[in-house]
């Protein structure tokens, strides 16, 4: 989700050229848009890579030589890492690892110096007291899931290799942050394309759920990527790392029953699906975003309806299109 509407942010709102990785599997839906011009050469090229294949990497920045790296990619599902905690560590520490130390290299042999975006994520910091909400940069890590385990050690290397070896790394904490392309494991996006498959008389009018009552701060994913935009351009300082979110919060329960209220079907219930619910969960993502705000100026513009109306609506087009999905 993040990629893709990064891309369509840069080619938008800047003259740079664009380089998209890509595993030789990777679905290409979320960028169908764009595959004219990756066809035409125009702006934006995808490359072959993997972050658990260290050769890879190398090959991937021989040929991009970047100037800027929105290390974005992960095994990003907390549920799914508590099925797969290897694959997920592997791929977001020691792929975080890899691709840092692919650049270190090129910096001392090539004068490949690029500004670094290490994604880390909200999820480090877990199961937070009440009373130390909103939570700041400086709040403690406790990580609820193997995949916040893995952001947790994600966050300290991109800060490591600032500290150490002088790269030109910064890391970000983003809280919930969802739109279109969202991806269906997502509680929110279930929501929605779960309701879309029932007024599509594709599914009984029961929507599947997982724990309703954590809370969370919503951002939209466009306003997300002009964060990092903003990160990587406004006098970005190596090493330094932000908290950045919206400033709607609701449990997620409440954005159900929104979700809900905007559906065509009227009579459509809930029902709480054990194998939804998490081992443990992080139920307190309220963050505290000042730091950030203060050094770029960045703010979040897009409301928290037109999110999720805009979320509803991407999977409607998705459905009507006759595509078949699971009911997850």
């Amino acid at each position: 989700m993040v990629g893709s509407h990064m891309a369509d942010f840069l080619l938008e709102n800047t003259d740079w050229n664009v380089y998209g990785m890509v595993r030789w599997r990777s679905p290409l839906d979320n960028i169908e848009h764009l595959l004219p011009r990756i066809n035409k050469g125009d702006r934006l090229s995808l490359l072959y890579g993997d972050l658990r294949d260290y050769v890879s990497l190398v090959e991937v920045v021989k040929k991009a030589k970047p100037d800027y790296i929105f290390h974005l990619a992960a095994q990003s599902y907390p549920k799914t890492s508590f099925i797969s905690p290897l694959d997920t560590l592997d791929t977001n520490i020691l792929g975080t690892t890899r691709l840092l130390e692919v650049v270190k290299a090129f910096r001392e042999s090539d004068n490949i110096d690029p500004i670094i975006h290490v994604c880390s994520s909200s999820e480090v910091f877990g199961r937070v007291p009440k009373e130390k909400i909103p939570i700041h940069e400086e709040t403690t890590f406790h990580p609820a899931s193997p995949y916040a385990i893995s952001k947790t050690g994600t966050d300290l290397i991109g800060r490591f290799y600032a500290e150490a070896y002088g790269l030109k790394t910064l890391t970000t904490r983003m809280f919930t942050h969802t739109g279109p392309r969202r991806g269906d494991v997502f509680a929110e996006s279930t929501f929605a394309k779960q309701i879309a498959m029932i007024e599509a008389g594709l599914a009984s009018p029961v929507v599947k759920t997982g724990n309703l009552a954590s809370l969370r701060t919503w951002s939209d994913v466009r306003d997300a990527v002009r964060a990092y935009y903003k990160l990587v351009t406004i006098n970005p300082i190596p090493g330094e790392y932000y908290n950045i979110g919206g400033t709607f919060t609701c449990t997620v329960g409440k954005a159900l029953d929104y979700l809900l209220s905007l559906s065509t079907v009227k009579d459509i219930k809930t029902e709480i699906e054990p194998d939804r619910l998490r081992p443990i969960d992080a139920d307190l993502q309220v963050p505290n975003i000042e730091k950030f705000k203060k050094h770029t100026g960045w703010k979040p513009e897009i409301p928290f309806e037109k999110t999720m109306q805009d979320l509803l609506d991407y999977w409607r087009h998705r459905i009507k299109q006759g595509k078949y999905f699971l009911t997850r």
